[in-house]
């Protein structure tokens, strides 16, 4: 499901972050002239649960890896589409492992599925809630922390001002564009931050694009 509030990124909102970026940063002003516009604001059309799920399989893998396993766990359902989570729910345990996923990794989807279905994850309303809210919500479901949530608030519902402190790409970005000494730490990250809201999360793709490390 698309979910697009007024908080989300748009093309135009985009252009208005590269104006402001561009103005109150000379370094991340650089970079944006390097990697040209940003593509944040364009809507995904992949579900939330798609996101959620692709992000609990991935987990310790290699990108080969998570994308050989989540495809082997796609053909577990003949439909075209992304199955709904009480399809998830009716396969076997043994199903799931034949498939790749670890017995914890199995746990994690079935509690992501059941709190879809009983309401405690209500992914349709995602996006009417605030940022704080958003991330309480998705890391209660076991298997699912703050990372995953932040890039689920930028990538899904596109909020302007997300900066994933704890993200070894934004470290390693952070550490090469500024000339630092050492990779910072993440309250100097927030520092650093602060003349970039309100559109952190258009600064950290820009960070991103800095590597060529974009999260998917």
């Amino acid at each position: 499901m698309r979910m697009v509030s007024p908080r989300s990124l748009t093309p135009a909102t985009c252009r208005r972050a590269v104006r402001h970026l561009s103005v109150v940063d000379p370094v991340m002003r650089a970079i944006i002239e390097r990697h040209g516009p940003c593509r944040l604001g364009i809507a995904q059309d992949r579900p939330v649960l798609h996101a959620l799920t692709r992000a609990l399989v991935a987990q310790q893998l290699s990108v080969k890896a998570a994308q050989t396993i989540f495809t082997r766990f796609l053909g577990l359902f003949p439909d075209n589409g992304f199955p709904p989570p009480s399809a998830i729910l009716a396969v076997p345990d043994e199903r799931l492992r034949e498939a790749g996923l670890s017995r914890p990794k199995a746990s994690y989807l079935r509690d992501l599925c059941s709190r879809v279905l009983s309401g405690d994850l209500p992914l349709d309303r995602l996006g009417e809630m605030p940022d704080e809210e958003v991330l309480a919500t998705l890391t209660a479901v076991k298997g699912i922390g703050r990372w995953t949530a932040e890039m689920i608030l930028i990538f899904q519902l596109r909020r302007p001002d997300i900066l994933p402190v704890d993200d070894v790409g934004i470290l390693r970005g952070i550490q090469k564009a500024y000339g630092l000494r050492t990779r910072p730490a993440p309250a100097r990250v927030l520092r650093l931050g602060e003349k970039w809201r309100p559109y952190r999360s258009v600064a950290s793709w820009y960070i991103w694009q800095s590597l060529d490390s974009t999260p998917a």
